[in-house]
């Protein structure tokens, strides 16, 4: 761990919960809302009419599925900011950097330039959580999942997909260093259906310094 020793504990009043499709952050972002009384904001990606046609030809429909996604959480975060963010903790299941992460996988240079001219133009001034949680897996084990959780569309979420995907969180974590940072290696572990798994997760986060640190659990075995 590289915590400043001199860090004061304190309970993050805004967590957010990241990693690539199929790794639990929605799941867990839900979970910890209701543990710690906190208001859950989600990505809403249901609400995103071209993220079916996506999964089935991510080539076609990228742009559109990018640029509502886009929106949707500039319109989020402008709804954030015009709650009182500093008097409602919060714990929400992406960040904002996720979505140009997102871009420069799926869109081709051309769609690329549209995106980012769009993306300067939008005022989003997104609040900087006080606590940031990495979820990671390796791409097996996400494959897995993503078949276990059923939704048809995803079954057409191809491997080298979610192996660009993992890689780009990869290196966008091994540089990120506006908040704390929580790297978890939830590869086995299950911190949705295992208490034992999540209650030590929980006891983690509420005495974490500032800083980022790394959380490796063995598995407890139900």
């Amino acid at each position: 761990m590289n915590a400043d020793s001199h860090s004061i504990r304190q309970t993050p009043r805004y967590i957010a919960v990241e990693g690539p499709i199929g790794v639990g952050k929605t799941s867990l972002c839900k979970r910890l809302a209701e543990s710690l009384e906190y208001e859950v904001v989600l990505e809403k990606a249901e609400e995103n009419p071209f993220l079916n046609r996506f999964y089935r030809d991510r080539r076609q429909h990228a742009l559109a599925t990018q640029l509502f996604f886009l929106l949707q959480r500039a319109q989020q975060i402008q709804e954030l900011r015009q709650d009182d963010l500093f008097k409602t903790a919060r714990v929400a299941d992406f960040m904002i950097e996720k979505d140009r992460l997102f871009a420069q996988q799926t869109l081709d240079p051309d769609e690329f330039k549209l995106y980012e001219n769009v993306y300067q133009h939008l005022t989003l001034d997104a609040p900087v959580p006080d606590l940031v949680i990495y979820l990671q897996a390796p791409t097996e084990t996400l494959l897995g999942r993503i078949q276990r959780r059923g939704i048809a569309a995803e079954q057409y979420i191809e491997r080298s997909y979610l192996e660009q995907l993992n890689e780009a969180y990869t290196e966008f974590f091994h540089y990120y260093d506006a908040s704390s940072l929580l790297i978890v290696n939830s590869t086995q572990i299950d911190l949705v259906n295992n208490d034992s798994d999540y209650q030590e997760l929980v006891s983690y986060i509420l005495a974490l310094p500032s800083g980022t640190h790394y959380f490796n659990p063995r598995p407890n075995l139900l």
